[in-house]
């Protein structure tokens, strides 16, 4: 196997898959990308068993062949390069790489492809194709809240939920909520009936990164999904859990409203979150008829930072509520309006939080648990 390339082009091929691969696993083959050389196109794919993912890179092959290549030590490589010319070859029988160039030669060990697992097959049920920027935002809206407790599985991934004529993308993680209503592609995908589909976090959190502007195209299948944006195809398997009811916590009864200027709020909240507990990380929202007075406190080392921003409060008697700190941040950074709408009902019931102004097919709703405040 033999082909001469730019480094700086392989590197940033390289740079889209490199978060696939494990960076330590029982099974040594993973810690390597696979190289296939066809004429002259340079397939590369890293895998973890979970999620796959390839990309092709064109190239100057002058023999065709196939060779697992150690992940981290040739992306380190490529990285201390400038943008040279790069001959690659590997032997068929040893499996040794060699790198050339103007500036030296650089040799490592490589293992059989025979030993790097196949890229699992999907047999579509149905598919759709989205703008990248559609997807990218469903992304970065929802994959923040997921879950990272191994014992709530379903939980560690984002719910695509298609109920009749409507799809939802809904997160959690127990303590914060965010559902996504949305039209367009993804609502008028052909499901066949309502279909819950569980995707992994980390698959997509690789696919965003690795899109640019055009066409998305999704294909699901009955164990996996897969995304194919120009040569790039990313391949997850589907959490099989059910998803928890997450409509039975979102409550119905929050009438008082409170209307807030967002960045002015998420400063408050970052400024005296400094002065909040490490460990519970609370705030207080002493909500007034025409101000929100933010307020945190750490007992233990007599700290205490107090804010006020304005704002209207439907209610006529103040409510005081507690926060953890970063909920709300993350929550109000994930929103793109100026103006936020906070919904509450009572101090030991979920806030829900929504922009002022929503899209006519974009309706974003979040949730966040209270904290129990301190007399």
């Amino acid at each position: 196997m033999k082909f001469t390339a730019v480094s700086s082009d392989l590197q940033k091929a390289l740079s889209k898959i490199i978060s696939v691969v494990p960076a330590k696993s029982t099974l040594p083959i993973l810690e390597n990308v696979l190289f296939e050389l066809n004429g002259n196109d340079l397939r590369m794919t890293a895998s973890d068993l979970e999620i796959s993912m390839t990309v092709v890179v064109p190239v100057s092959g002058e023999g065709d062949g196939k060779v697992a290549v150690p992940a981290k030590k040739f992306n380190e490589t490529l990285r201390a390069l400038p943008s040279v010319d790069l001959s690659f070859s590997a032997d068929d029988t040893s499996n040794r790489l060699t790198l050339k160039t103007d500036l030296g030669e650089y040799k490592m060990a490589g293992e059989g492809a025979i030993n790097f697992p196949e890229s699992e097959g999907i047999q579509e049920e149905f598919s759709l194709q989205l703008d990248t920027d559609v997807l990218k935002g469903i992304i970065a809206r929802t994959a923040y809240a997921v879950s990272t407790d191994d014992l709530r599985p379903s939980m560690m991934g984002v719910l695509f939920q298609w109920k009749g004529e409507e799809f939802y993308a809904v997160a959690t993680d127990g303590h914060r909520l965010v559902r996504i209503k949305h039209g367009g592609a993804l609502a008028e995908a052909n499901t066949e009936g309502n279909r819950d589909v569980i995707i992994p976090a980390k698959a997509l959190h690789i696919v965003s990164k690795s899109l640019g502007d055009g066409q998305v195209t999704v294909q699901f299948g009955r164990s996996h999904v897969r995304f194919t944006f120009n040569e790039m195809m990313c391949t997850s398997r589907i959490i099989d859990e059910r998803y928890p009811n997450y409509e039975s916590v979102i409550p119905l009864e929050n009438d008082k409203q409170l209307t807030v200027n967002r960045p002015a709020l998420i400063a408050a909240v970052q400024r005296c979150s400094i002065f909040s507990n490490a460990i519970t990380n609370q705030i207080r929202f002493s909500v007034g008829k025409e101000e929100l007075r933010v307020s945190a406190e750490d007992m233990d080392i007599g700290g205490e930072a107090r804010e006020v921003v304005r704002g209207a409060f439907s209610a006529d008697e103040d409510l005081e509520i507690g926060f953890n700190a970063r909920y709300i941040t993350e929550a109000l950074q994930h929103l793109d309006s100026s103006e936020v709408n906070f919904f509450f009902s009572a101090p030991t019931r979920a806030g829900l939080i929504q922009p002022k102004d929503q899209e006519e097919d974009h309706e974003i709703l979040m949730l966040v648990m209270p904290l129990r405040l301190n007399a």
